[in-house]
């Protein structure tokens, strides 16, 4: 089972856990002073656009919410829809100036929003982009239909090879074609030990995934 199966409603999922998603506004203090982990600054949500009025309406509504709640911050937000059908809406701090507490407020609103209006089952995944003292990119991902949080590191750090999670899945299924690849994405590697590592690490301050097949890449990442 994959979460493409679990988008499109083939099996019984989780609804959204606000408390789990808000873990990582503390969880980030420990990554940073205990294992060099700074945030970059930018988050993600990740959801399966509908094309209906209402639902753009409610994305749209949503997306002036928190413009203007993050004024005073200065974060900003930005959309765009990958190949795949699912849309990622973006918030982006000022440079220089991280908060993941003003990030996962912003996301918990947009996923807030989108569940009260009905669409709750279409919510994929929350990304929190971070990185280590060499500058390489590491995403800890919060699945909202598991509940749970797991660490995903592009072997080349840049977090921008191939596809997303959807395209992933696909691939995997026996007997289907490979998603098409980003420029420089081919090998599509992580680097599993240091997630691993990450994973003991931060037990104790993330509810992290426990089955390691469920610790899906993702492709492709904007942020």
């Amino acid at each position: 089972m994959g979460l493409r199966d679990i988008i499109t409603g083939r099996h019984t999922v989780k609804g959204p856990a606000p408390d789990k998603l808000f873990a990582i506004a503390t969880a980030y203090i420990a990554l940073e002073s205990e294992h060099s982990i700074a945030p970059s600054g930018v988050a993600a949500i990740v959801f399966q656009a509908l094309a209906t009025s209402e639902f753009e309406a409610t994305i749209r509504e949503m997306e002036d919410v928190v413009k203007a709640t993050g004024g005073e911050s200065g974060t900003t937000v930005s959309t765009q829809d990958d190949s795949y059908g699912y849309r990622w809406m973006v918030l982006r701090n000022p440079d220089g100036k991280p908060s993941v507490e003003d990030l996962a407020v912003g996301i918990n609103a947009v996923a807030s929003s989108i569940e009260t209006a009905g669409h709750g089952e279409r919510l994929l995944c929350a990304v929190f982009a971070f990185a280590d003292a060499q500058s390489r990119r590491i995403y800890f991902i919060y699945n909202y239909k598991r509940g749970y949080w797991y660490p995903f590191i592009p072997a080349d750090g840049d977090g921008t090879p191939a596809r997303a999670l959807a395209g992933d899945e696909a691939a995997q299924r026996p007997g289907a074609d490979p998603p098409p690849s980003a420029p420089g994405a081919e090998s599509g590697q992580r680097a599993t030990e240091r997630e691993l590592q990450l994973k003991a690490q931060m037990a104790a301050e993330l509810p992290i995934e426990p089955e390691l097949e469920r610790w899906f890449p993702l492709w492709g990442i904007p942020i």
